[in-house]
């Protein structure tokens, strides 16, 4: 077959194995050509997966046998280096931790697997996976496939990236504070950040723990090129496993709007140290997703929304809080490589600057007011049950960037509040893109009630079929 297996999506080529049009080998080939031809620009991968071809061989004895392996039946994917796979290495970005081998696959990676996928390699992360840019000194710099010059977006840079230049058509990620939806948009596809507890999760952290709100904000979930195949993925991603008692066998509520769908517009969260007014260029981005889903008969209302910026502001009062009493910033200090221990020193600079010393009954002060920003905006989405914000208040920041000085930094912490408040709230986040002048996509953020990650998806499918961004893509050279 001459036709660029590497370009279809995972549901044409799930079903295209099952029928033996074409043989999960053939995609699985072209998907390792495709890395093969990508890699040495992009530095999405940092591992091969040296068993694919075996695994899909399994999957082509499987449809000869008349047996269906799952929605993913043959279909390659990619496994973020974060995240445990059996007999494979678990560094999170870090050199220190190449050491570290798994004696089990966390769950949604093996959710992913039992549904018949391929896995074919490991994205690269940033170190602790802690930066909104995927770079490193020992695994190497991921670049945006549409600007080599600027972030893809961390942590998830890799998987965003071996998406949108087509080696394989889901990944999985995992979002804390950004983690896939900023990626996503930087590069022109589409992730999602689940319900808290929506995906099951399970892992082994090298040298340090997840601290108690850490363990409320960080979410696992796919990223893809097409609102379709993220539903496919979502959906086998969140099988249960009996590894994590906070998972929820979900609820999947489905036409929760009663009449016209009601959207809240938010361009402007308050004012609060940690959220930014974004640029024209981004507000124009969002009002043009909110000219699309009006004209397909949403109600879209433009709203200022405080508790946004709040809840962000929430997320940098306990995150920086927890970094330093769970020993995360002393191991940042002790092993890290000399970009993330700058880029942590000048977070821990702009958040004391904001809030001083932070004690106790100030942290405990502040996992109460979650609760309350929770429920006011649970009040607040009664009425409204989807909220369109930016993605990121700017444009994709120039590589580098984010280590500049102290007042950069908090500059794009501030401009980072539409990441930060949606993890503290536990809600769904869809991150995609729409063209801007120049071709290359710039971020908007879909968020949707509880456990209602259908009526993003049916939101954000508007807007895909609208914002004519073209991808796979090559990168530019």
């Amino acid at each position: 077959m001459t036709e660029q297996l590497w370009r279809w999506s995972a549901e044409q080529t799930a079903r295209a194995v099952r029928s033996g049009l074409v043989s999960s080998v053939e995609v699985v080939s072209a998907s390792l050509a495709r890395l093969e031809e990508t890699n040495d620009v992009t530095a999405a991968f940092v591992a091969v997966a040296e068993d694919a071809l075996d695994r899909a061989k399994e999957a082509d004895a499987a449809v000869a046998r008349g047996e269906v392996l799952g929605a993913l039946h043959g279909v390659p994917i990619a496994t973020k280096m974060n995240t445990d796979v059996e007999g494979l290495a678990t560094p999170d970005g870090v050199a220190a931790y190449l050491g570290n081998i798994a004696s089990e696959t966390a769950p949604p990676v093996a959710n992913l697997l039992a549904e018949g996928a391929v896995s074919i390699g490991r994205t690269n992360s940033p170190p602790f996976s802690l930066r909104w840019t995927t770079e490193s000194a020992h695994f190497g710099t991921t670049r945006n496939p549409w600007d080599l010059s600027v972030t893809p977006g961390g942590s998830s840079g890799g998987a965003a990236v071996a998406v949108a230049t087509g080696v394989v058509s889901i990944a999985q990620g995992n979002d804390i504070g950004g983690s896939i939806r900023y990626p996503a948009a930087n590069c022109g596809v589409v992730g999602i950040r689940p319900t808290m507890g929506r995906v099951p999760l399970w892992h082994s952290p090298p040298g340090h723990g997840m601290s108690f709100a850490m363990q409320m904000m960080f979410v696992e979930g796919p990223l893809a090129r097409t609102i379709s195949d993220l539903r496919i993925a979502l959906r086998a991603m969140e099988a249960t496993d009996y590894r994590d008692p906070l998972a929820v066998p979900g609820p999947r509520r489905s036409g929760t709007d009663r009449g016209v769908p009601r959207v809240a517009m938010v361009i402007d969260a308050g004012d609060h140290a940690f959220a930014s007014r974004s640029t024209p260029e981004v507000d124009n981005a969002v009002r043009q997703a909110g000219t699309w889903l009006r004209d397909a008969g949403y109600q879209v209302d433009e709203i200022e929304v405080p508790l946004l910026g709040e809840a962000a502001m929430l997320w940098w009062k306990l995150g920086m809080t927890e970094f330093k009493v769970s020993g995360l910033g002393a191991e940042i200090r002790r092993v890290g490589e000399p970009g993330i221990r700058r880029f942590f020193d000048l977070m821990e600079e702009a958040a004391k600057a904001a809030f001083g010393d932070v004690t106790f009954a100030d942290y405990f002060a502040a996992l109460s007011q979650r609760s309350l920003v929770r429920r006011r905006l649970s009040e607040f989405m009664n009425d409204y049950s989807i909220l369109l914000l930016p993605n990121s208040g700017r444009a994709p920041f120039t590589l580098g960037e984010d280590i500049e000085s102290v007042d950069r930094t908090h500059s794009l912490m501030a401009h980072q509040w539409p990441n930060m408040a949606v993890p503290l709230l536990g809600l769904p986040g869809l991150g995609m893109g729409v063209v801007r002048e120049d071709g290359a996509p710039l971020g908007i953020q879909l968020v949707g009630r509880s456990f209602d990650e259908d009526s993003i998806f049916r939101a954000g499918e508007v807007i895909e079929m609208r914002s004519a961004i073209s991808t796979p893509t090559d990168p530019v050279r």
